[in-house]
């Protein structure tokens, strides 16, 4: 078994509305609004449901992981709720920030410490993540667009980004 069965996660097929917001989402602008509100509205849905969903599975049809890793600097938990790709038995992180130009503060603890735990609802398993190679690298992006369209749209935006951009980086889990 992998981490995707350990942990039950699947991609469902959104709905319509949900497509939309997708859509929506993906865009310079709606990527920003999300980037500012997601972790607001998630925390009141997570309240109102008890912990048995999130904002973007219910909005835009995508399954929520929180991925807890150990802060570089400060050495405290730190918990980033993330879309995980599956990729064969694993599940795949992609650190496109909603396509800002900034490296999310998940990868950069990833790398100076690449142990951590991913919950996805009642599941937890314990991993350790290491960097994609090149070839997984472009298996996985290409593998993100059935899950979520936006990850190519934030791919472009951070490669384009002013001062040459930065590099996508991408996790595999494996069960530690």
């Amino acid at each position: 078994m992998g981490v995707a069965a350990d942990l039950g996660y699947r991609i469902p097929t959104p709905n319509p509305v949900q497509r939309g917001l997708q859509g929506l989402a993906s865009t310079r602008p709606g990527a920003w609004v999300f980037s500012q509100t997601l972790r607001h509205l998630d925390d009141v849905v997570g309240r109102v449901s008890g912990g048995r969903t999130s904002a973007p599975e219910v909005l835009a049809g995508l399954p929520v992981l929180e991925l807890t890793t150990t802060g570089r600097k400060t050495g405290v938990h730190r918990t980033s709720p993330l879309i995980g790709v599956p990729y064969g038995d694993s599940l795949a992180l992609l650190g496109t920030n909603f396509g800002q130009p900034p490296t999310p503060a998940w990868v950069l603890n990833l790398e100076a410490d690449p142990r951590g735990t991913v919950r996805h609802h009642s599941a937890r398993v314990d991993v350790v993540a290491r960097p994609a190679t090149d070839e997984e690298h472009a298996a996985v992006l290409d593998a993100s667009a059935r899950v979520y369209g936006g990850y190519l749209r934030y791919q472009q935006r951070i490669s384009d980004a002013a001062g040459g951009g930065r590099r996508l980086r991408i996790f595999l889990l494996e069960p530690a």
